[in-house]
């Protein structure tokens, strides 16, 4: 089951496209962060969905929201798609453990072996104020993400 909003965000430390390693607790005090899972990279789906937020990255810069990919896939395969589809955002690897961090917010399919179509919108203080989740195989609106994004906005 995913979290819930108006909860913690579990913390993680995972490695970057770039082999940087980025803990959520990082951007505690400092910025909002819109964490979205996604199942695999060169995907059609999921290209499409992380196409349009790469063509609308500056709603989430204008409001200081850090926008980060995460999904199974190792960093290799994350920094080949980055770079083919000129992603200017952080993609992590969530390879190893196997789906850790999608396991602790409750949005991994251990039938499918990687994470559901996942949003959380999480706030400075590292409380979820917004979260959205399509099913398999559907992609997210972006309007979704603008509805999540003013949910954001008092909390900031």
């Amino acid at each position: 089951m995913a979290l819930e909003n108006d909860t913690q965000a579990p913390d993680f430390e995972l490695l970057s496209q770039h082999g940087e390693t980025i803990r959520l607790s990082d951007f505690n005090g400092k910025r909002a962060v819109a964490l979205v899972f996604f199942p695999l990279a060169f995907s059609g789906i999921c290209t499409g969905e992380l196409c349009e937020l790469r063509d609308n990255l500056a709603l989430f810069r204008s409001d200081e929201v850090e926008l980060i990919g995460i999904s199974v896939d190792s960093k290799h395969t994350l920094r080949a798609w980055a770079e083919q589809e000129n992603y200017q955002f952080t993609l992590l690897a969530d390879f190893w453990p196997h789906g850790a961090v999608a396991k602790e917010y409750g949005v991994f399919l251990e039938d499918k072996g990687f994470a559901n179509r996942a949003t959380f919108l999480i706030d400075v203080n590292g409380t979820i104020r917004a979260s959205f989740i399509t099913a398999p195989g559907e992609a997210r609106s972006f309007e979704a993400y603008r509805a999540a994004l003013e949910e954001l906005e008092p909390a900031a």
